[in-house]
């Protein structure tokens, strides 16, 4: 076999490896993160202006 066949065909599977690999990745990780936000209760009456600030 010559070392031309050669190249092209580990080029080619090469190619196949590494798309199968994106494509498994594209599948396994998520697109969005959801973040929870946690907002607690304001306790002071500074807390509470400044909350309502903050919302605005």
């Amino acid at each position: 076999m010559s070392d031309i066949k050669l190249k092209f065909i580990l080029s080619v599977l090469a190619g196949i490896v590494f798309s199968f690999i994106f494509i498994l990745l594209a599948f396994a990780l998520p697109i969005k993160e959801k973040k929870q936000l946690i907002i607690k209760k304001p306790k002071g009456k500074l807390e509470q202006i400044s909350h309502s600030l903050k919302t605005k």
